[in-house]
């Protein structure tokens, strides 16, 4: 499958190293299978004066040799692991971790959660509505030496 990660730097050969902490899914490195999500998400570089890449792969691999965890909705589970992996409390070993984004309205109603101005169902209640998105987070260095493979780099 082709998998997009935008950044402002071309990435031929991507690494766990340069991750930050705390994201929705822990460290790693995070691409998505929609094209038009990544030129969207590369814009916020050009919007801050610097260059912005479209970083192209393919990726293949045989789910039962790998350890994944995939959320095929904004549910409680998924909401649990967000908060657990933004807080530094994940301890899980997964390779891959494939679910939805937390965007910027995302975030917010995240933020008011962890606030606890919302409930748990109060919050899945406004994530519920949220425009369908992907996200890919391979979170081993092997898994992304052996499955992802580079197939180009454009400047946007």
């Amino acid at each position: 499958m082709k998998l997009y990660h935008s950044s402002d730097v071309l990435v031929k050969t991507p690494d766990t190293i340069h991750s930050r902490d705390y994201l929705d899914f822990g460290r790693g490195f995070y691409l998505t299978s929609i094209h038009e999500q990544a030129v969207k998400y590369a814009q916020r570089f050009l919007r801050r004066q610097r260059e912005a890449w479209l970083n192209t792969y393919e990726f293949e691999f045989e789910p039962l040799e790998w350890k994944i965890l995939k959320f095929d909705s904004y549910d409680k589970d998924w909401l649990n692991f967000i908060a657990n992996c933004r807080a530094g409390k994940d301890s899980t070993n997964f390779d891959l971790v494939i679910g939805g984004i937390a965007n910027d309205r995302v975030i917010q109603t995240l933020d008011r959660y962890f606030a606890g101005e919302l409930s748990e169902n109060e919050t899945l209640g406004l994530l519920k509505y949220e425009k369908p998105n992907i996200q890919y987070c391979i979170r081993s260095q092997k898994m992304l030496d052996e499955c992802l493979k580079h197939i180009e780099s454009r400047q946007l």
